[in-house]
């Protein structure tokens, strides 16, 4: 009965944390699973089997945990994102008007939630709930690059059931399934220019497409422990096609309502008859993602990590909105996949705590500034982290962890659609990041 109460106790936390999975990453995909990987920039993610959140970074690595775990926690996420306009233009060729946007980056929360059971010697099941990709920039209305983005968001939720075997005494393979849903919200300005021979008072209309999806998806690992002092994870995650349907609302911003017509006196302007809702679709194909990582005792104090992973960004070439009854939308992206690397480690300084900390280098999936959207002003960056883990008991522990994202300077030149004109300039980015994990054994 103790069992049945915990975990439906635990299914209504997680379900409750996996509706606020609202967030803004890097890329747009979030590491951020846990907040006990932080500390260290996520090395060794898929070998560590620190705690229940392996379970998404790894489903064999769940085999490293006895009895029954839990772990619960949030990152905390305050991305920076400042625009200086270096030339842009609006969609006549004429200088654009407006300022620099303001900083397009705020902050957001990703939660979490995980839980693992040993069933026998060799059998573990594991559940995570998660937000997998988020992307929240806005920048001030009016600004520079209005036409081409002024809000862009994308919210996630991941539901990931796994089971896991113990091959042998030093092989374990873990196998999952994802259901993910996706939520998008995209804002902007669209300049219609003066019609009827100038005798039409054009202006600008406000767009805001808003749509919803889900799809499944699978992942599987395996976990080797070489030595007694070394062990190596290897973990993949697949493409989650999502197509998703909503509406596009066109509503007016500047556009006069009325005309003088030289022979008709005042009239009403028909640029408005474009104001209305609208039905939407979109698809996009979510990368797949694959982790080796590398943890080695080195003795009872230092344990030292390593991570390579790899994302397949270029399974989003572009984003097109298809609308019933007005314009398309469509974002040339030409994104490019991805690798980061990540070195970390923990030093035990005593039974109760562990401090933590790791660098990472992470490679944008945004190649070329010509391609580079105000949407994901995206651009490689260094990780510099610390973290500490506090353990009230053998079973019961704590983590916090801090990291702070290093984003290289980064131009735009994006020409890519001539309604929005070109948006041209630099941005000066970073990032800060701070989380916290509860973790329990049963």
């Amino acid at each position: 009965m103790k069992t049945q109460h915990t975990l439906k106790t635990l299914s209504a936390l997680i379900l409750g944390l996996g509706a606020m999975g609202v967030a803004h990453g890097a890329g747009f995909q979030l590491l951020e699973q846990n907040a006990s990987g932080l500390g260290s920039a996520y090395a060794g993610s898929a070998a560590i089997g620190e705690n229940a959140s392996a379970n998404y970074f790894n489903p064999a690595s769940i085999t490293l945990l006895p009895g029954m775990n839990v772990s619960a926690g949030a990152v905390a996420i305050k991305p920076s994102f400042k625009f200086s306009n270096g030339g842009s233009t609006g969609p006549t060729g004429a200088a654009s008007t407006g300022d620099n946007g303001g900083d397009a980056g705020s902050w957001a929360a990703v939660p979490n939630a995980h839980f693992t059971w040993e069933v026998n010697p060799r059998v573990w099941l594991g559940l995570s709930v998660g937000a997998p990709f988020g992307l929240m920039t806005d920048y001030e209305k009016g600004w520079a690059g209005r036409y081409h983005s002024e809000k862009f968001s994308i919210e996630s939720i991941n539901v990931n059931p796994s089971i896991a075997f113990k091959a042998t005494d030093t092989l374990s393979i873990g196998v999952g399934v994802n259901w993910m849903q996706l939520d998008a919200d995209y804002r902007k300005a669209q300049f219609v220019p003066n019609q009827g021979g100038g005798l039409v008072p054009g202006g600008d209309l406000s767009a805001k497409v808003k749509a919803k999806g889900d799809a499944w998806g699978w992942n599987a690992g395996i976990l080797w422990q070489a030595t007694p002092d070394t062990r190596f994870g290897l973990s993949y995650r697949s493409k989650v096609k999502i197509d998703a349907d909503g509406t596009t609302t066109i509503s007016n911003r500047n556009v006069p309502g009325t005309f003088n017509h030289p022979l008709y006196g005042t009239q009403p302007n028909p640029i408005l008859g474009a104001v209305g809702s609208y039905d939407a679709e979109t698809s996009v194909e979510l990368p797949d993602t694959a982790i080796f990582s590398v943890v080695h005792q080195l003795n009872d104090r230092w344990t030292l990590l390593g991570d390579v992973s790899w994302t397949g960004w270029s399974s989003i070439p572009e984003l097109k909105i298809e609308n019933t009854g007005v314009q398309n939308a469509e974002l040339d992206l030409r994104f490019k996949d991805a690798w980061r690397v990540a070195l970390g480690a923990h030093y035990r300084y005593s039974d109760s705590w562990t401090f933590k900390g790791g660098v990472a280098w992470d490679q944008s999936p945004v190649r070329d500034d010509a391609f580079r959207p105000s949407a994901l002003p995206d651009n490689d960056r260094y990780w510099v982290s610390l973290g500490a883990q506090y353990n009230f008991s053998k079973n019961t522990s704590i983590d916090v962890g801090y990291a702070h994202l290093f984003v290289k300077s980064t131009s735009v030149n994006n020409a890519s659609s001539k309604e929005a004109g070109v948006l041209k300039g630099d941005y000066d980015s970073s990032g800060d990041l701070i989380g916290v994990q509860f973790s329990h054994r049963f």
